[in-house]
């Protein structure tokens, strides 16, 4: 019986060869770095606290922005509803400045029997040691 052997195809694309790793932007990013040298006698823990700063410091920036962006959009809510109180305090403040007039009172009491005073009010004076 015949032992099973991983055959490798020949690729169709020229550019893409077992030997070069690929063609594409990543590889040449690699190639151009050239990261495994870094790696080759282990992780560098020298850059450790300035990779982790660096991190942090990218955390701190994203945080923030998010929260300026949520901040924002809460006073975009809140001035869309201060708008909407003001144009209901004007429209409330013009009806009861109509309504408190003189002839609007006497107008929506008149159905309870009650007539405004044709005569003018007098005024009481009393005098000391009178009452």
């Amino acid at each position: 019986m015949s032992e099973n052997k991983f055959k490798i195809r020949p690729s169709k694309n020229p550019s893409v060869t077992a030997g070069n790793g690929g063609g594409g932007l990543f590889a040449a990013l690699e190639r151009g770095i050239k990261l495994e040298t870094y790696f080759e006698e282990g992780f560098p823990v020298q850059y450790l606290p300035k990779i982790l700063f660096v991190l942090a410091l990218g955390i701190l920036y994203i945080s923030n922005t998010h929260y300026a962006e949520k901040t924002v959009r809460g006073i975009n809510a809140i001035q869309a509803e201060v708008e909407d109180l003001r144009a209901d305090y004007t429209t409330l403040k013009a009806d009861l400045m109509f309504a408190s007039k003189q002839s609007e009172v006497a107008r929506k009491v008149k159905d309870h029997g009650l007539e405004e005073s044709l005569t003018p009010p007098y005024k009481i004076v009393v005098r000391d040691g009178e009452y």
